[in-house]
C-alpha cells in the first residue's frame, strides 16, 4: 500500500517499529526508483527478531525507523499489518528480496558489493549469484572478523567499497550487527542503497537449506530454523516468541501504548 503523496509506503505499527505495509512487487518497486534517482539509505529485513530486540534498544528501533524502507521479513509482521488494515500487505523474504532484486537491477547494470558471511561466504555467494544471475556485475567482496573493525580496518573497507562504486552494499550479518553497520557507515560509503539481508548469504551459498514454502506461509520458519541449529538460536526463539505474542496482545488491547518514533 504506497501513500501516494509521496510514493513512500505506509507503514504497520508493530509494537513501535514501522514496517513497510507493501508486498514484494512494491518493495522491488520501489527500491528500483531509489537506485534510479540515486536517493541514498539503507533497507533493512525485519521479523519478530528485530523487533524485539528493538524493545531492548531504542537505538536499534531508532535505526530501524529511520531505514528509508524496512521490509516485512516475517508472516506475524504480515498479521499484524492485516489487523491494522494493510490488507495488500505480504512477506518480503530477505533471501527472495535479495534474489529478485539483483535480477531485476542486472538489466540496469547495478554494481554489487557483498559485505559479510564467515570466512570464504562471500566469495561462494559471488560464485553462486553469477550463476543465478548470469548478467549480475559483483565489483567486490569483504568478509569482516568476528570484531569490531580496527581504525586501519575501516579505512581500508570504505576505501575499498569506494573505489569500486557499488550501487548497492548486501550486508549479511546478524540482527542488529547489520542494521548498526547500515547506519553507522551510510553516509561514509558512496553507494546508493545498503541492504540487510542476514541468513540470505549462507542460504544462497549453499551453506543453510531454506525452510519449506509452507512452514514459511504459516509462520514456522522459525522453527525450522530452530531445528537447524537450536545451540545458537534456542534462546532467541523461546523468549522473543512468547514476548512478542504478549506485547501484541497488550497493544491491540490498548493497554501499552508502542509510539512510531525514532528514540
Amino acid at each position: 500500500m504506497l501513500q501516494s503523496s509521496d510514493s513512500k509506503p505506509a507503514l504497520a505499527n508493530v509494537l513501535g517499529v514501522g514496517v513497510s505495509a507493501l508486498n514484494m512487487a512494491e518493495a522491488l518497486l520501489l527500491s528500483g526508483r531509489l537506485l534510479r534517482e540515486r536517493r541514498k539509505g539503507y533497507i533493512c529485513v525485519t521479523g519478530v527478531h528485530g523487533v524485539m530486540e528493538s524493545q531492548r534498544d531504542s537505538r536499534l528501533r531508532e535505526i530501524l525507523n529511520h531505514s528509508v524502507l524496512c521490509l516485512p521479513d516475517g508472516m506475524p509482521t504480515v498479521w499484524v499489518g492485516h489487523l491494522q488494515g494493510h490488507r495488500t500487505m505480504e512477506r518480503v523474504y530477505g533471501p527472495d528480496f535479495m534474489l529478485q532484486l539483483c535480477r531485476l537491477s542486472a538489466r540496469h547494470d547495478c554494481r554489487h558489493f557483498l559485505y559479510g558471511g564467515k570466512r570464504g561466504v562471500a566469495e561462494m555467494l559471488r560464485n553462486r549469484l553469477e550463476i543465478l544471475v548470469p548478467a549480475i556485475n559483483i565489483v567486490g567482496t569483504y568478509t569482516p572478523p568476528f570484531r569490531p573493525l580496527t581504525a586501519q580496518e575501516e579505512e581500508n573497507l570504505i576505501a575499498q567499497i569506494n573505489q569500486s562504486q557499488p550501487d548497492i552494499v548486501w550486508v549479511g550479518l546478524s540482527t542488529p550487527k547489520q542494521e548498526r553497520f547500515m547506519a553507522q557507515y551510510i553516509d561514509r560509503l558512496q553507494a546508493t542503497l545498503l541492504v540487510g539481508v542476514g541468513a540470505a548469504f549462507d542460504i544462497h551459498a549453499g551453506l543453510l537449506a531454506d525452510a519449506p514454502h509452507w512452514m514459511k506461509n504459516c509462520g514456522l520458519q522459525w522453527l525450522d530454523r530452530l531445528c537447524k541449529e537450536p545451540r545458537r538460536l534456542w534462546k532467541r526463539y523461546l523468549t522473543n516468541n512468547p514476548l512478542f505474542l504478549w506485547n501484541i496482545a497488550l497493544q491491540f488491547a490498548g493497554l501499552k501504548r508502542f509510539e512510531l518514533s525514532s528514540g
